[in-house]
């Protein structure tokens, strides 16, 4: 394991392409940031796990209705996406010590969601498991924004895009390895057999060993993430749910958020662009289990690149060149060509996209929000995206069903391009903000002033 270190931002520069170059690009990602990598690694491969066989546990199990099933699942993850508010909010409340309470919350939501795995193999009806599952995104909401605020503030302000990129790779190489271990524990058990009574010995063991991994990535995180932060100073300001509302009145900080609100609007939900896929490039059904983890495999390969890339070229701009990479799939799907390679076109762009805005996002975020409310501030623009991702998919489901999905594309893709375009002339990349955009956060007024529009 590694553990948290400062660092000095006069140390002298290598040459380029000298072993000292390489060391201080390793440098440059902590290890706080390792560590909370780490913590999403282990619990990613935990929650997916059970997002692997919890559909085919409902639908042909318990019998739940696809239709009941995208309901459940929907309203969930918007719930989820609101108690993002609160939990960057509860983490920059002060301890004793005058100290952000950022490891506190994500412990809390890291344990919530660990403690939701073994009730999956107590309750058996869809209400009772609708409920654990709503607990489970509680702490998925309450995690968040602290473990990107922790992210944020143990990193230099000028390597902030990689440090991102190496978490959100972490990350993702849990969601790859989450589904793969599902398979073999249920191939070990014997495979799901549940209908009309039958045997469940498979899902219970994977609801078993997701539990026992859950908690090792909440022990991971409390027993080597720092309490506090490089760049947590102690603070005895208090900062309250409506200060944590005005940071919108931060010019930097309101455009951000209403341009990423907006390009969430025109982002076609994951599973609607995988069932796409399937029907406009004419792919194999067998095949399409694959999709998500050949988006997965090319998010993992070029988050760090493209987080590294953010911290040279600027992070707003590579947060609108993958949405103009998005705007090329959808346009591929429009397209003429079919078959196996333009399969492997369009999920090699969807996983730029990732790569070029997920963590990307969050780092532009934290640049413009002050230290003593990072949490705020990343919650407010996370929670946001979220939920404009949430009505894209009402909206575009209904569009599907007037106009069918390849006219439903059409439109998101001519909105999509549109507010590429108003995000551009209102996302300008500081010339301040090359490389360090931080030191303007030093004239910042503190959260209980008000700040001018």
């Amino acid at each position: 394991m590694y553990v948290a270190e400062s660092r000095s931002s006069k140390a002298p520069v290598a040459p380029a392409g000298t072993p000292g170059r390489r060391v201080a690009a390793l440098r440059a990602v902590p290890g706080t940031v390792l560590v909370l990598g780490t913590v999403s690694l282990v619990t990613d491969v935990s929650s997916e796990m059970v997002s692997a066989v919890l559909p085919l546990y409902l639908l042909t199990g318990l019998g739940l209705s696809p239709l009941g099933f995208g309901l459940l699942d929907g309203i969930q993850n918007g719930f989820s996406a609101l108690v993002r508010l609160v939990g960057g909010h509860l983490a920059d409340r002060r301890g004793a010590d005058g100290a952000a309470r950022h490891k506190a919350v994500a412990a809390a939501g890291y344990g919530l969601s660990a403690l939701c795995k073994p009730l999956l193999l107590l309750v058996h009806t869809v209400p009772l498991i609708g409920a654990v599952i709503a607990v489970d995104r509680t702490g998925k909401g309450l995690r968040t924004a602290p473990r990107d605020a922790m992210i944020s503030l143990a990193t230099e302000p000028a390597h902030r895009g990689r440090a991102f990129g190496v978490h959100r790779a972490m990350d993702t190489a849990g969601a790859l390895l989450g589904p793969l271990t599902a398979f073999l524990v249920l191939r070990l058990a014997g495979g799901p057999l549940l209908a009309d009574g039958g045997e469940r010995q498979g899902y219970d063991a994977v609801f078993a060993v997701s539990a026992c991994v859950a908690v090792l990535g909440v022990l991971v995180l409390l027993l080597f993430v720092p309490n506090r932060q490089p760049g947590d100073e102690p603070s005895t300001v208090a900062p309250s749910l409506r200060d944590g509302l005005t940071l919108l009145r931060l010019p930097g900080l309101r455009r951000l958020a209403v341009c990423a609100c907006l390009l969430g609007l025109t982002t076609v939900s994951d599973s609607f662009l995988y069932l796409l896929i399937q029907r406009q490039l004419h792919l194999d059904t067998s095949l399409f289990p694959l999709l998500p983890l050949g988006t997965a495999a090319a998010f993992l390969l070029l988050a760090v690149p493209f987080g590294m890339l953010a911290d040279r070229i600027g992070r707003r701009r590579l947060f609108l060149a993958g949405h103009s990479v998005l705007l090329v799939a959808y346009g591929l799907l429009l397209s003429p060509f079919s078959g196996l390679p333009a399969v492997v076109c369009v999920l090699l762009l969807h996983g730029s996209f990732y790569a070029a805005t997920d963590g990307v996002l969050a780092a532009a975020a934290a640049d413009a929000v002050p230290a003593e409310q990072r949490g705020a501030g990343l919650a407010l623009v996370g929670t946001g995206q979220a939920l404009a991702r949430f009505a894209c998919s009402l909206l575009f489901g209904a569009l599907w069903g007037a106009v069918g999905g390849r006219g439903a594309l059409a439109w998101s893709a001519g909105a999509l391009a549109l507010c590429v375009l108003g995000a551009a002339a209102v996302l300008r990349e500081p010339a301040a903000a090359m490389p360090d955009p931080d030191p303007a956060l030093d004239a910042v007024p503190s959260p209980a002033n008000e700040v001018a529009p």
